[in-house]
């Protein structure tokens, strides 16, 4: 179940930085409210998920998580660079995440 929280609190982070995102582009009140739920939401299944897994191990995969959903996120709706390379390493971050769940 750690896992399952950690997965969710990374996804969460994702809100939180969409929130900022918000609040740059204008959307000042909906913003906040987005960024203040998220992160709430995200440090707490983080912290509950970090109970059963190891610091190291629970950050590394919440901030891959955070990375990857935000850069897509930015992709998707922000109209930023869809680069290949940028591509590339977004999936070597999804491999680094995979690989410490395996070994972990």
């Amino acid at each position: 179940m750690s896992w399952t929280f950690l997965i969710i609190a990374g996804l969460f982070e994702v809100v939180g930085v969409t929130g900022i995102q918000m609040i740059t582009k204008g959307e000042r009140k909906k913003g906040f409210l987005v960024l203040i739920l998220g992160f709430a939401i995200s440090f707490s299944l983080l912290g509950m998920a970090m109970e059963e897994i190891p610091l190291g191990v629970a950050y590394a995969v919440w901030t891959g998580i955070g990375t990857v959903g935000s850069a897509l996120v930015g992709m998707m709706f922000y109209n930023e660079s869809k680069d290949r390379l940028r591509i590339v390493f977004i999936g070597i971050v999804v491999v680094a995440v995979i690989g410490l769940r395996i070994v972990s």
